[in-house]
């Protein structure tokens, strides 16, 4: 099995704790007095980083909202309160999507955007790609920081970078041909759409070189049919990734595919707990992923609730790992759930459904709460030459 740092990948638990508190007492120190966001916080919680001396202590830290942050930028704009150091010392600056709200705008200095890339290392390092690939990322110039990160993994790990942006899908297709390319960064729509053009244009992509596809962005890649078929299509293997604009990219999947996502535990520290009650949840239940990141001292995140739903699993995995894993990887969103007739649904779950369905190529889900009762219903696209009864009966 291929790793990015095997020495620190296999290392026992007990010592994995010790590389955490030591990295979250050095953080804490360097950001008291210096970070607004955080020593505010901290003050009011009546918490110095002389007494959090163990894992343990840990709750003894305020949660961190993502409203808190949003609102610490309208406050002190444009960046907001969360800065250790002055604005001179930062050299990137991404911003979120907005899907839950206002766009936030996130900051890195040098030494923390080379923190990202080591994690990403772990990522493309886990799914096996080496410096004898071809890595082509089909992504734009935009602000979002996607696979921005990707692009210093591929020279953590040694693999030629291609880059796909400023193309369209043929092109690009054309490109992956041309270059001979092995592993591919995408979100697990591109990579169906990609697969799309390709039968409408009349490539075979099964008859490509690509070995890889790393996808993230949203849920995708351990939702079993979305999965299958990207590797149908691909006839390659395909790997899970999730990470966020605040926090860092914080797992991964490893080639074993155990069904789940490995976390960087040497650069995050993470937490599930009850989405109502906030406390901790035995290993194997669900809750909410509350995550602290380690190496990122300009822009920290301490105990920041993501809202995504995480089963913990901290038993070894067959790859050699010793980083607990997301069992299932991220299952959804705590706020992404909605209730039907007393019925609690997510999302990904009725894609995981839809997505079984050969003849379906895309679909729509739409919740009406006009009346008493909440309706739900899913509008599908069929794929060229199905026919939609078929669909409908499946």
């Amino acid at each position: 099995m291929p790793f990015f740092d095997r020495q620190t990948e296999t290392m026992p638990r007990e010592e994995l704790r010790h590389v955490q508190v030591h990295k979250l007492a050095a953080m804490l120190e360097g950001i008291v007095g210096r970070n607004r966001f955080y020593s505010e916080k901290m003050h009011h919680a009546g918490v110095t980083p002389e007494d959090i001396r163990s894992l343990e202590d840990l709750a003894r830290l305020p949660l961190t909202t993502k409203g808190e942050l949003i609102e610490a930028a309208v406050a002190f704009p444009p960046f907001g309160s969360n800065l250790t150091f002055p604005e001179g010392a930062y050299t990137r600056i991404h911003q979120t999507s907005g899907t839950t709200g206002r766009p936030l705008k996130v900051v890195d200095t040098e030494e923390s955007w080379d923190w990202w890339g080591r994690c990403w290392g772990y990522v493309l390092a886990g799914a096996g790609v080496t410096a004898e690939d071809r890595l082509f990322l089909p992504f734009s110039f935009g602000p979002f920081i996607g696979f921005w990160s990707a692009v210093e993994g591929a020279k953590e790990v040694g693999a030629l970078m291609v880059a796909g942006g400023g193309s369209n899908s043929v092109q690009r297709l054309h490109l992956i041909e041309e270059l001979g390319v092995t592993a591919m960064c995408c979100t697990p729509t591109y990579a169906l759409r990609l697969a799309e053009v390709a039968r409408t244009e009349g490539v075979d992509i099964s008859r490509l070189s690509v070995e890889r596809i790393i996808v993230a962005g949203e849920p995708g890649a351990l939702v079993p049919e979305i999965k299958r078929r990207i590797e149908a299509s691909w006839e390659a293997k395909c790997f899970d990734h999730a990470g966020a604009s605040e926090v860092g990219a914080h797992s991964f999947e490893c080639e074993a595919q155990p069904g789940g996502t490995h976390v960087i535990e040497s650069e995050f520290i993470v937490e599930v707990l009850d989405v109502a009650s906030h406390d901790p949840v035995p290993p194997g239940e669900e809750g909410e992923l509350v995550i602290t990141n380690l190496g990122r001292l300009g822009f920290p995140a301490i105990r920041y609730c993501t809202g995504d739903l995480v089963r913990l699993n901290t038993e070894p995995c067959v790859c050699g790992r010793t980083f607990a894993r997301f069992e299932g990887g991220i299952l959804g969103r705590a706020d992404d759930m909605v209730v039907v007739r007393g019925v609690n649904i997510y999302p990904a779950a009725i894609e995981n459904l839809v997505r079984g369905v050969d003849e379906v190529e895309e679909y729509q889900i739409t919740v009406s709460t006009g009346s008493d009762l909440a309706q739900l219903s899913i509008s599908i696209e069929v794929i060229a030459g199905a026919d939609p009864d078929d669909a409908r009966e499946a």
